[in-house]
């Protein structure tokens, strides 16, 4: 496995810290726990075979990282009761977005949302 590879795994585990200590402080470990169950949104990798290849965009392939999936998270954050629930799947494909950038420019992950 590559170190851009590995560090975009960690990414997914260490973000959602600050995060919740920044915005969830008076119970950031609740806040943290939950945004590190919405990771379960990677499970729609067992869909494809193989199921982890870290040279796959993630964004407009799996099922669960498509665009008006996408957009259902988004709205998620606008009500109080899925407020956590929704950062937490807003921010993982954010990391996403930002590995397919790393992998092949701006550009072409963008074309990916279509």
């Amino acid at each position: 496995m590559s170190l851009a590879a590995v560090l975009h795994l960690m990414l997914h585990v260490l973000v959602p810290g600050p995060v919740a200590w920044i915005f969830f402080r008076t119970r950031w470990r609740r806040a943290w726990i939950i945004l590190l169950a919405t990771m379960l949104v990677d499970l729609d990798h067992l869909l494809t075979t193989p199921i982890y290849d870290p040279d796959r965009c993630s964004i407009g392939f799996h099922p669960l990282h498509t665009l008006p999936v996408i957009a259902v998270y988004i709205f998620l954050t606008l009500l109080p009761r899925t407020r956590l629930i929704g950062l937490g799947l807003v921010l993982h494909m954010l990391l996403d977005f930002s590995d397919c950038a790393v992998q092949r420019g701006f550009a072409d992950a963008l074309s990916r949302l279509h």
